[in-house]
Order: structure tokens, then C-alpha cells, then sequence
């Protein structure tokens, strides 16, 4: 029989309950917890702009700080010791830890030379699990005569809390191998969720890239793209923010970062209809970004192609060794003349797959 419990009381208990109801009306409201400013760039370092945020505030943060490698940025010098720039690295990563709430997510752009460092210094000093260690591949790397070309950089995908984070796995759903290199028609129309592996250029070798990977395939923004803004040189592909944006946050939540460079998160952020909040040391760039968000409207496509490999050239289609150049072959020659069969060499790449 289920237990019942009495809702009388003696008069004693009635006198403590309303002397405390009279102590209670005497205690002033407690201030309404503070909000993150959305929407909006702070100007000046990152490191007192995120002191003045409240704990928990954030969703998602993103951060491709300086690598410190001796890039010529205009108000910030890149070029560290490695003692101090570490020491920095933890006091920015610690604000934005705090800052994230407890179900929230970040993201780490980083080079070769302290990705291993901040990993550690992320997980075993700051608290933070990490839940994937990308690759993003890219073209149009550096060109080096003594090494190999770097083409890539590192994605850490930190959670605070792994067992409570926000992971959408169908909004970054991605062509499957099945799809793209086999022309399947049982492959899966929703595709499947990215892996990682080795590549060399996914035109030449599509079987040696599969989509379900964790090295992304993104073709660096350089110079003569579209989407490049021009006045930065390090600015991430709209599409890559994308990706994470759409798998880390929801429409309407908090996106926040603390380097905003060229703007690319916050631009990204708005087209995805969340809320972002940048912070940019440069007066020129924080300009610039004004600028960029002005020209961004919530709904408005990404720049770049969202399934790079569905737009890049097929190797069978591209220029063939010793061919001519296009507009100057000998007119009256047909297509069976000896000149032009001279001219029919061997693709760069074979043709014989699929």
C-alpha cells in the first residue's frame, strides 16, 4: 500500500515556516544571471575581451590562434619563445573553458610545431576531453625544397563534458566512396559521416580518399579565389567552418572566437543562423570583418564548394602531355591528321577507372 504523507502541521512549524517567509521578504532578489553580448566584435585583446564574459555562456568556441611561426601580422608580434608563447596559449584556452558551458564544445586550429603541446596542455591541464583529432588536408600548400610540403593543419575537437555535448551527425553527412568513386546506386543518398586516412590529390587517386574520414579535403582560400577577402593571409574556407558549425551548435546558440582574423566564424555563424561573438586585436581587421558581416545575412549560401570532390576536374578531362595550347593548332588539320595524332600523348594519370 502506497504511503501517504500527512499535509498537517503543528502551530510550531507554522511559526518557523512564516518567520522564515518574513526573513525571505526581507532578502533583497538575487541579480539575474548575466548574459554573453551576441551578435557583436570586441575589439582589443582576446584576453580581456573573454575576462568579461560570464562563465557558461558559450556553446561552441573556435580558435585558430597565431601558430607562432614568425608570420607578419600587423599589431601582434608572432614570434614568441616557446615558454611564452605556451603560457599564453594556456591562459586564452583557460578563458575559453570557462566560458563554454558545461555541455559545450571547442575547436582548436593549430600547426605542426605546439599541436602536440596544446593537446596535452587541453586535456591533462584544462580538463577537457578530446573527441577527434582532424586532418584538414589542403592544395595549394606551402612549396619547400628541403621537406615535404606541408598541406595540412590540425582540427582538435575538444568537449567539456563527454557524455553530454552536441554532435549532429546528419547536418555533416557526406558522400560515400560507394557514391563517388563507384557510381553505386545502393549507396546510402544521405552519405555518411567523415573518417580520416591518407591521401595525395583526391582528383588523381578518388579511391585513396574515401568521404568517411577525419583528414578533410578543402582547398585552401589563396589569392585568385572568389571567396578570398584579400586583406588576410591566413583565412579558413567558409566550407570548413561550416562543417563544424553545423555539427557542434544549433540554430540560435552561442558561437564565439577569440581570433577572429578574417572573420570567417562569425560570417559562417550568421549564414547558419546562430549568435557569434568575435574578438580581433587589429583596428584595420576588426574594420574589415564590419564590413564582411554587413554583406552576410542570415540564410545566405557558404562560399566554396560543399563536396570538393564533386567539383574538382576529372583527371581524364585534363591537359595531356605535349598537347598544344588551346586557340593555336594549324587550321584545316582534322581530328585524324598525323600533326594532331602527334599531339594525342598519354593522360597525366591513367583513365581506366571508373
Amino acid at each position: 500500500m502506497p504511503r501517504r504523507v500527512s499535509t498537517k502541521s503543528s502551530p510550531a512549524a507554522s511559526r518557523r515556516r512564516s518567520a522564515a517567509a518574513d526573513k525571505a521578504s526581507d532578502t533583497p532578489p538575487a541579480a539575474p544571471k548575466a548574459s554573453a553580448p551576441a551578435n557583436v566584435l570586441l575589439e582589443g585583446d582576446c584576453l580581456e575581451s573573454l575576462a568579461g564574459l560570464p562563465d557558461g555562456c558559450a556553446h561552441l568556441a573556435f580558435a585558430d590562434p597565431p601558430f607562432n611561426i614568425g608570420y607578419d601580422y600587423d599589431t601582434y608580434d608572432d614570434r614568441r619563445s616557446a615558454t611564452d608563447y605556451l603560457a599564453w596559449s594556456k591562459r586564452w584556452m583557460g578563458e575559453i573553458v570557462r566560458v563554454l558551458r558545461p555541455d559545450g564544445t571547442f575547436w582548436l586550429a593549430i600547426g605542426d610545431e605546439y599541436a602536440a603541446e596544446l593537446k596535452v596542455m587541453a586535456t591533462r591541464e584544462l580538463g577537457l576531453t578530446c573527441r577527434s583529432w582532424v586532418v584538414w588536408y589542403y592544395t595549394f600548400g606551402v612549396n619547400c625544397r628541403q621537406k615535404f610540403s606541408r598541406s595540412h593543419a590540425h582540427l582538435f575537437h575538444f568537449v567539456r563534458d563527454p557524455h553530454a555535448f552536441t554532435f549532429n551527425t546528419d547536418a555533416i553527412r557526406v558522400p560515400s566512396a560507394r557514391e563517388l568513386v563507384y557510381g553505386d546506386r545502393r549507396a546510402d543518398p544521405t552519405g555518411r559521416l567523415p573518417d580520416d586516412t591518407w591521401i595525395l590529390r583526391p582528383q588523381d587517386l578518388p579511391e585513396g580518399f574515401t568521404a568517411a574520414e577525419d583528414t578533410w579535403y578543402f582547398p585552401r582560400v589563396c589569392g585568385t579565389f572568389k571567396e578570398r577577402s584579400g586583406w588576410h593571409g591566413c583565412q579558413m574556407p567558409e566550407q570548413l567552418l561550416g562543417r563544424i558549425i553545423r555539427a557542434s551548435s544549433n540554430p540560435g546558440d552561442l558561437v564565439i572566437d577569440p581570433f577572429a582574423g578574417s572573420g570567417t566564424t562569425l560570417a559562417v555563424a550568421r549564414k547558419l543562423g546562430r549568435s557569434y561573438l568575435g574578438c580581433e586585436l587589429s583596428a584595420a581587421y576588426a574594420a574589415r570583418i564590419r564590413d564582411r558581416l554587413a554583406a552576410s545575412l542570415p540564410g545566405d549560401p557558404l562560399d566554396g564548394s560543399p563536396e570538393p570532390l564533386k567539383s574538382v576536374p576529372a583527371t581524364r578531362d585534363g591537359r595531356r602531355l605535349g598537347a598544344p595550347a588551346r586557340g593555336k593548332a594549324s587550321r584545316g588539320k582534322g581530328k585524324n591528321s598525323a600533326r594532331d595524332a602527334a599531339h594525342r600523348e598519354k593522360l597525366l594519370f591513367p583513365t581506366d577507372r571508373p
